[in-house]
């Protein structure tokens, strides 16, 4: 037990974006601690689909965030032994009316790079008769769950103090108060995920931030490869980058018509297959008060019913289940400067594996004084 240590940075929680926080810190030299109040990860930086997502991000700093965490990803994982499990994005359209918006997003700027998939080219294992879809080589994959341990000690070996199983309960300028002594640091950022009550309370009320519980399940291994993640018609209804596409409405009201539960339930689908080849699904989206574990059958149904329109899985054999809680707000992310030399990070869209390198890139380039990355400016994405 400590009481009393000194670091030049240091960051209150040890989910992806905390750690992305700690990266930086270290590539700018900085000595660093990262204070985290569980032994180990449990939290929604584990429970996901380790899925870094860029089609389908808001226009704008959320897609460039992506598409630069993306590229960091890709840097980072070989160094701290994280397989990328599969790269891409196949979005099958079910509907006429989801093929239309995704030719209208493919012809616009972040459809670079995306390809259409004509009817003839969704063969197994995808169901016969679909629409169409469109490809996306900007998407990666890894194993949430044993990636973000690896992450961590990787960068416990670049020199970063972890101090796991300690509390935060207090930050003051230049310092943190923990259930272990003070830890001084010119540079704090906190990154506290869905604890929502505990540092500055008084931004997440006036932020409105509230937590939004989430289904997921592996299913078990199909005895057939996925050419890369898969996603439905239920996708262009959720992700904000589609919102943009004249056909949209009429989508939104075919699905009224045939899918409302789904959308009452804020399902869509989202396939993404492990090295064993089963398949981790989902998934649903709640707003909650307090983080319950309950998983009621019948929202994992309306995942599973989607699933086996897109893929020829008739019955899917459900092999694990569990729920993920993240922060949600108005916005896809927020910064901000409590105090000086401490910065609050939240991502408040579900995207922090997609989009937390960057939004670390930007803070740890704003807190010293740096010149913002390129995707931290203003202009077309």
């Amino acid at each position: 037990m400590h009481t009393d240590l000194e670091f030049d940075c240091a960051v209150v929680g040890a989910g992806i974006v905390g750690l992305a926080h700690a990266l930086w810190a270290r590539r700018h030299g900085l000595s660093v601690a990262v204070v985290e109040r569980d032994g180990a990860a449990a939290g929604a930086s584990i429970r996901n689909f380790g899925f870094v997502t860029v089609t389908g991000q808001e226009e704008g700093r959320t897609w460039r965030r992506a598409m630069r965490s993306r590229d960091i990803w890709a840097d980072v994982a070989p160094q701290a032994g994280i397989a990328v499990v599969h790269r891409g994005l196949t979005v099958a359209a079910r509907r006429r009316e989801a093929l239309e918006c995704l030719e209208q997003f493919a012809a616009g700027p972040m459809g670079a790079g995306c390809r259409l998939l004509g009817a003839a080219e969704l063969t197994a294992p995808f169901q016969p008769g679909l629409a169409g879809g469109l490809w996306s080589p900007h998407e990666l994959r890894v194993e949430s769950r044993t990636a973000i341990p690896l992450l961590a000690a990787w960068l416990e070996a670049q020199g970063v103090t972890f101090l796991r199983g300690t509390a935060c309960h207090g930050v003051a300028e230049g310092r943190l108060a923990t259930t272990a002594g003070t830890i001084r640091a010119g540079q704090i950022v906190v990154c506290p995920g869905p604890d929502l009550a505990t540092l500055f309370p008084e931004v997440m009320a006036r932020r409105a931030v509230r937590l939004c519980k989430l289904h997921m399940m592996r299913v078990a291994d199909p005895g057939r490869r996925l050419p890369s993640a898969v996603m439905s018609d239920l996708g262009l209804a959720r992700y904000l980058g589609y919102a943009g596409c004249p056909g949209l409405p009429a989508l939104m009201a075919r699905l009224a018509g045939e899918q409302q539960a789904q959308l009452d339930n804020g399902v869509h689908l989202i396939v993404v297959q492990s090295e064993d080849g089963s398949l981790v699904v989902g998934d649903s989206h709640h707003g909650v008060v307090a983080p319950d574990p309950f998983q009621p059958e019948a929202v994992d149904r309306l995942i599973l019913d989607e699933l086996s329109l897109v893929l020829d899985l008739p019955e899917p054999r459900v092999s694990e289940r569990w729920v993920g809680f993240y922060p949600t707000a108005e916005t896809t992310a927020f910064v901000e400067a409590p105090m000086p030399g401490v910065r609050l990070a939240l991502v408040t869209s579900g995207t922090g594996a997609s989009t937390a390198f960057a939004i670390a890139e930007e803070v740890m380039a704003d807190l010293l004084g740096l010149t913002p990355p390129p995707h931290a400016l203003g202009g077309a994405p």
